[in-house]
């Protein structure tokens, strides 16, 4: 075609991110594929194909799998629940309000996200032995919280700072009380950016192994029994799990672009 030219840097430019994709993607390809794996214990040689590992993947032998699972969503959702909510009321303190020691307040609110996740998961078990608090589900949704909070802030901060005040002055010049200002004009606006965070806070927690190996004391949720399997040859229903949340994720980004799609194009006729 004229006017347009290929050279050394276009073609080892298209050569790099085909290699990216294929080094980020085949661990997502051999998990959804071995997850049809007809095996016993270990799922690392491929024996043949089946359904059973989906049909059957929280029988009474496999239920271990379902209940980490299990374990990992509610922990996830509580911990989100509470991070998102404290997060932020935290974001429209740091960002509307001045009060002493607001900049140490922010340097503390941050440390968490530069600070390994080792040493923060040490301190938090140390804390609770300190405290007599035994370990379970409970000290691992504390423990999440206090994780994913930093996270949510920063995401719901630079929401809060594109906001223009004139908008919420313009509801309370038209006789709205603050209740019906904030749940009329600012929160429908912060929206986006809590969602956003919500989901940030969840895939943290859900996918978090050091902290949550820390604090978990006998409970298992799905990362740690995916590493305790691992050393005695991993299961076919975890990679079932796996694909299954996978194929989720992606059913899920597809429908919220078709329905924002769909959305502006009713916009548009308007």
């Amino acid at each position: 075609m004229r006017g347009v030219r290929f050279g050394v840097g276009s073609v080892g430019l298209a050569i790099y991110a085909i290699l990216a994709f294929i080094l980020l993607l085949t661990p997502i390809v051999y998990t959804i594929v071995f997850s049809f794996n007809d095996t016993v214990k270990s799922n690392i040689v491929w024996r043949g194909f089946t359904w059973d590992n989906w049909t059957q993947v929280c029988v009474v032998e496999n239920g271990a799998v379902c209940a980490a699972f299990g374990s990992s969503i509610l922990v996830g959702a509580v911990a989100t629940l509470g991070a998102t909510v404290l997060g932020t009321a935290i974001a429209i303190a740091l960002v509307r309000y001045r009060f002493r020691f607001r900049g140490a307040a922010s340097l503390l609110i941050f440390l968490p996200m530069a600070t390994p996740e080792v040493v923060m998961g040490a301190g938090l078990a140390a804390q609770f032995l300190a405290a007599g608090i035994p370990k379970g589900i409970g000290t691992i949704i504390l423990a999440h919280v206090l994780f994913c909070i930093s996270f949510v802030v920063v995401t719901v901060r630079a929401r809060v700072a594109s906001l223009d005040p004139a908008i919420e002055e313009a509801g309370r010049d038209l006789y709205a009380s603050p209740g019906q200002v904030w749940w009329r004009i600012t929160f429908p606006l912060l929206v986006p950016g809590i969602v956003a965070a919500a989901l940030l806070s969840f895939a943290l927690s859900f996918d978090d192994y050091i902290i949550t190996n820390f604090n978990a004391g006998a409970a298992t949720t799905f990362p740690l029994y995916v590493y305790t399997a691992a050393a005695r040859g991993m299961p076919a229903e975890a990679n079932v799990v796996a694909s299954a949340v996978f194929l989720l994720a992606i059913v899920l980004v597809i429908a919220s672009q078709l329905a924002r799609a769909a959305r502006e194009k009713r916009l548009a006729r308007t």
